[in-house]
């Protein structure tokens, strides 16, 4: 597939955009992109002629439950939170993703390509996270990685799963004692089978415990944790706990980021997921809720995607979120950055999607106009080289 004469905003590293290029697209991945003066005519290959229209990296959603939560359906198709005890870091989110749900037609028709799924907030450690296309049938063919990172929650979900089931925790000194616990013997079973496995005359082998050996890409730092935060006290005890264990760490929501960005300049996190901000205030954690928070927490130099948390939001209006925050202050560019490739840098899978460049994979947009109009909407959109729409 070749698409020629067409305005590329790659979102690579300068934010480059070419005026009137083409891309060439070969077993699914970008081959050759370029100025239309250096294109030379093509053979055994479809050529799109994409004039009038503007290219763009398929958009990333980096925080969702697609798939984990059905869609028109009850408890039958809940399979988000698995609350029967408060730590549960060896369960896989692609095990319970269902890739017919309609919202991955309705996410691809949007324009996201990727997102990132996995279980809820309900448990103080709550699994493994994925990042996966949202075209096909098949799970195992549709990830781009897994897993992305560890789910943790602090703040009110974990309190509100577990007050009624006579069952620790009911308070955020507990559930940060939960997850101190289990990281700390996670971490000496990490020990142990690393002098097992450099002096095995003297040093015996831990038993096989599962969800140990889950939290050990933690301590490499293979993947970060994943911390569920809204209020500033949360988000300062997720940054306290991965400072004590070494190791790197997403905040997700940090509904209040905005109001300490002082204190988080200091800080190294590997990013924060922004949103939803297209919901309400529906509990007490949430009431410093403003779109504004995206534009203000990006602009003091803390990378800043921009998420749904469908279906809090439903997957189809990220790019609405984002033209929300472009209006509420931020940048346009950081705006698009949050859904490309600040998102994928943020995730860990920058090496595949997140922006048009020689070696990623061919998820393209095709839009007549500015994408953060809510009256545009993509006309084509490509994936793995595929045409889904």
């Amino acid at each position: 597939m070749v698409i020629k004469n067409i305005e590329i905003h790659t979102m690579d590293s300068e934010n480059t955009v070419i005026a009137n290029g083409y891309i060439q697209v070969k077993d699914g991945k970008i081959t050759k992109i370029g100025e239309m003066s250096l294109f030379t005519r093509f053979t055994k290959e479809e050529i799109i002629n994409g004039e009038g229209m503007k290219a763009y990296p398929g958009w990333i959603d980096a925080h969702t439950h697609l798939g984990m939560f059905g869609d028109s359906t009850g408890f039958e198709g809940d399979d988000g939170n698995e609350d029967s005890e408060p730590v549960m870091p060896h369960l896989r989110a692609i095990d319970a993703i269902n890739p017919l749900d309609r919202y991955f037609e309705e996410a691809r028709n949007a324009g996201v390509t990727t997102v990132v799924t996995g279980p809820g907030s309900a448990d103080a450690i709550s699994g493994q996270l994925a990042a996966v296309k949202t075209y096909g049938k098949r799970i195992d063919k549709m990830i781009v990685k897994s897993p992305v990172g560890i789910k943790f929650a602090l703040g009110e979900n974990p309190k509100v799963t577990f007050s009624d089931k006579d069952q620790s925790p009911v308070t955020r000194m507990a559930t940060a004692a939960l997850i101190r616990e289990t990281l700390r013997k996670a971490k000496k079973y990490y020990q142990d089978k690393k002098n097992y496995e450099n002096d095995r005359e003297n040093y015996d082998c831990p038993e096989y415990d599962m969800k140990y050996e889950a939290l050990i890409p933690l301590f490499k730092k293979e993947i970060p944790a994943h911390f569920h935060v809204h209020r500033a006290d949360d988000i300062f005890t997720a940054i306290r706990i991965s400072r004590e264990f070494d190791i790197d760490y997403v905040l997700v929501h940090a509904t209040d980021a905005y109001l300490i960005c002082d204190e988080l300049a200091e800080e190294n996190p590997v990013g924060i997921l922004s949103g939803p901000i297209l919901t309400d205030r529906s509990k007490p954690e949430l009431k410093n809720l403003t779109p504004k928070s995206a534009g203000i927490v990006s602009k003091s130099g803390i990378k800043t995607a921009i998420i749904t948390d469908h279906p809090e939001t439903p997957v189809q209006y990220l790019i609405l979120c984002a033209a929300v925050a472009v209006r509420e202050g931020m940048d346009k560019t950081s705006a698009l950055r949050a859904v490309t490739a600040t998102a994928a840098e943020i995730c860990g899978i920058s090496d595949r999607v997140g922006s048009l460049e020689v070696g990623k994979d061919a998820d393209i947009l095709l839009y007549k106009g500015n994408p953060l109009n809510i009256m545009n909407k993509p006309e084509t959109v490509i994936i793995n080289g595929i045409t889904v729409k």
